[in-house]
Order: structure tokens, then sequence, then C-alpha cells
């Protein structure tokens, strides 16, 4: 589970959600937009700096 801070809309939602659902290993991402919660779904361990990765290259900050 990340916190992902400036996730504030639908718009937001969908920019993190397809960065993460594209990295290898990921079946599912399920978002919280009200405490920016973002927890990831995957049958094998996927590394977190590549989450973290992904969500920044789309204009977004993991903040725990």
């Amino acid at each position: 589970m990340f916190t992902v801070k400036g996730m504030t809309c639908t718009g937001c939602m969908t920019k993190v959600t397809n960065a993460v659902t594209g990295l290898d290993g990921v079946n599912d991402v399920d978002v919280d937009i009200s405490n920016g919660e973002l927890t990831v779904l995957s049958e094998t361990p996927v590394d977190a700096d590549r989450i973290r990765q992904a969500i920044k290259e789309v204009g977004y900050e993991v903040v725990s």
C-alpha cells in the first residue's frame, strides 16, 4: 500500500492506475482518492521502487 500526494480527482486516479498497472507483475490496482491510498495487487513481489518511479513519472509523489 502506498500513499500518493496530489491525487485528488478521477483523472489523477486514472493516470496513476495506468502507470502502475502497466508494470510487469501487477495484476490490479485499487485507489482510494479520498485518502490518496493506492493498493497494488500482484501474484509475485513487485519492486516498490519501480512502483514509486512509475507514479513519479506521471507527476505524483509517494509519501509513504
